[in-house]
């Protein structure tokens, strides 16, 4: 859950810097600023998910708004000073949850953790059918997880060649 309140922020703070640019320099991004929008709120989606599964305490909750607050002002900055780093580090950041729900999985098929029925939020977003499992949803969300390494590394790539991203269209779309 921490996880997903963090792998939220990037996509918002990316797609609001290449909003700005574009206000600022009236041209288009080449699909961009909606690619990073949508990763942010399919981040979103997977908290929501999530929280309905580990009903977190109050007290997690405010760990949520701190640790948030203080990953949106670290990344914002490092945007500023480099979009080539950040998005590599969010590609790194996301082969680690793939990494991590390939881990779920695994303990899902092996009885270690139970495979409860999906919440009504995942089955309606994902469009899962009624009889939905937690792992049918990890495993969209692993995929998702997959798209979002995808465009942050090809974003990081665009940005090495000193090149701007609106000139490659935006990876768009995940179901």
């Amino acid at each position: 859950m921490m996880l997903e309140t963090v792998a939220a922020v990037p996509g918002m703070v990316g797609g609001m810097f290449l909003h700005l640019r574009s206000l600022r320099k009236f041209e288009h991004s080449g699909g961009w600023i909606k690619a990073l929008l949508e990763e942010a709120e399919n981040e979103r989606m997977h908290l929501m998910t999530f929280m309905e599964v580990a009903k977190p305490k109050w007290y997690e909750r405010a760990l949520v708004v701190t640790v948030q607050g203080v990953f949106f002002n670290a990344y914002f900055l490092l945007y500023l000073l480099s979009p080539h780093f950040a998005h590599r580090m969010v590609g790194y950041l996301e082969e680690e949850a793939i990494h991590s729900y390939t881990q779920y999985l695994h303990e899902i098929d092996a009885g270690r953790l139970p495979n409860v029925p999906a919440p009504a939020i995942a089955i309606d977003y994902w469009r899962l059918p009624k009889d939905a499992s937690i792992r049918d949803v990890v495993e969209v969300v692993r995929a998702d997880e997959a798209h979002h390494r995808d465009v942050n590394h090809f974003a990081a790539d665009i940005h090495e060649e000193g090149r701007l991203l609106k000139e490659f269209p935006a990876p768009i779309g995940y179901h």
